[in-house]
């Protein structure tokens, strides 16, 4: 039995690992790789591996870079099952039909700034709707804490991993050997979802380390962060503009806006969600109470309130409305997507309010290397939005307690509570952060044979 690591692999994105036993082939993931547009779109147009050769797909939840290449996949000729839960296969219904619309539209864009610009290349759509249609009718829903067959060589068990809606952690038996896959992992004291579930036991655990050299900070601490941004730019009268993934953050954020309402610690501003596909996903989030945690029932749920909804809270669904916004001329909250700023609509609102001093760009997640969001960040100005250069002149806050990702306690806690792991597996990280978590845990004297894989690498079991 090998375990080759295509993606996620020395990074953060583009997760993808391919199980191979007995002349079977289980692919874990099939995410979307981001970064720079151009570069990114080159490493997501191929698949480092023949689709055809592929017999199954596990999946682990829906973001876009566990789930984005499916349809790629599907392209190149993959027929097989997609097994994921129920709840991931809801989201994942918006979720790539809009990543396919996002593309097309994309592919306008630049076809058109080619015309005027001979060193712009124009880009064709990585898949198609059709392609979209094909994926979504391989999809394969399985209960959490029931165990099913997969490619005639594998048991598998989804687990609850606390990270967002329908998420994941895999626990797969191969014979005498068990690997257990975080997929990713949600954090200690989560919001609105319950806490993850431990694999029972691994003798290999593949585990994310988005945050492995970092300890969050506790997450009630979020609603006090984002209630002084709101104070602070109102008093400039300028608006908020929030990069934010319409699945999981944006609901967060809806969260702890209406909590801050009812309590009346923040003036009464107009809220837009510019995302349809943000109200997709919030409207399928509500239909899913018995996955909510206690704290989310006591203050809403039985009290017969919507999370997400509040007086003063608008969504806009067409192009023409988002437009608009861009001359709303009071000061205002808008959330829109992608969170790290690489597509999207919250592109034009960055190029239309970021070279405003009254303005604050607020950032709720992890922006990887080489996106928008990152230069951002990091303080870099200018920036190049759509094909133009803007000074960075308002505000930039990034309130890091929103994270859906454990922290490096987490991680290590969530090792110990697996039974029988020998080796630890460290995907889905920055170099930096990987080596952290090795580090640390080397201090605390483990037992573990930990591995930071690079893409491409091969593990013997």
């Amino acid at each position: 039995m090998k375990i080759t690591f295509y993606g996620a692999a020395g990074g953060v994105t583009g997760s993808k690992h391919v199980i191979e036993h007995d002349g079977k082939r289980i692919l874990l993931e099939c995410g979307m790789h981001q970064g720079h547009f151009k570069e990114s779109h080159d490493r997501n147009k191929e698949l480092p591996f023949s689709a055809t050769d592929i017999d199954a797909v596990i999946l682990s939840h829906a973001h876009i870079d566990h789930s984005g290449l499916l349809p790629v996949l599907v392209k190149h000729g993959y027929r097989g099952p997609i097994y994921t839960t129920a709840g991931t296969a809801e989201l994942l219904n918006p979720l790539l039909y809009d990543a396919a619309h996002i593309q097309q539209e994309d592919a306008l864009f630049w076809a058109a700034r080619a015309k005027e610009d001979p060193n712009i290349i124009a880009l064709d759509p990585l898949y198609s709707r059709d392609d979209v249609h094909e994926c979504l009718s391989l999809l394969s829903p399985q209960e959490r804490n029931h165990t099913f067959r997969v490619a005639d060589v594998a048991d598998v068990t989804f687990y609850n991993a606390g990270h967002i809606l329908g998420s994941s952690q895999i626990h797969i038996t191969i014979g005498d050997k068990h690997i257990g896959f975080t997929g990713d992992l949600g954090p200690r004291n989560r919001k609105i979802l319950h806490e993850s579930d431990p694999i029972p036991e691994a003798d290999v655990l593949i585990t994310e380390s988005t945050y492995g050299g970092r300890l969050h900070k506790e997450s009630s601490s979020a609603r006090a962060e984002l209630q002084k941004v709101i104070a602070d730019t109102h008093s400039r009268k300028g608006k908020i503009i929030i990069p934010s993934f319409a699945l999981e953050r944006t609901q967060e954020i809806l969260y702890d806006l209406h909590h801050l309402y009812n309590q009346k610690k923040i003036p009464r501003l107009p809220v837009f969600v510019d995302s349809p596909l943000a109200t997709n996903f919030t409207e399928i989030f509500s239909d899913h109470l018995a996955d909510f945690d206690e704290e989310t029932h006591a203050f809403f749920v039985d009290k017969g309130k919507n999370p997400f909804s509040f007086k003063g809270l608008t969504h806009t669904a067409s192009k023409r409305e988002s437009m608009k916004l861009n001359a709303f001329d009071k000061p205002c909250i808008i959330i829109a997507g992608s969170g790290m700023c690489e597509a999207g609509r919250v592109k034009h609102h960055l190029k239309h309010h970021i070279d405003d001093a009254r303005n604050t760009i607020l950032i709720v997640g992890y922006q990887a290397e080489h996106t928008l969001g990152r230069r951002i960040v990091e303080g870099e100005s200018p920036v190049r939005i759509l094909g133009k250069q803007k000074d960075v002149k308002a505000h930039v806050v990034s309130i890091r307690t929103y994270s859906a990702h454990a922290d490096q306690r987490d991680l290590i806690n969530n090792i110990l509570a697996t039974k029988n792991v020998k080796d630890v597996v460290l995907v889905h990280g920055d170099g930096e952060q990987a080596e952290l978590l090795k580090v640390k845990i080397a201090e605390e004297g483990h037992p573990w044979n930990v591995i930071i894989p690079q893409a491409n690498d091969i593990m013997e079991l």
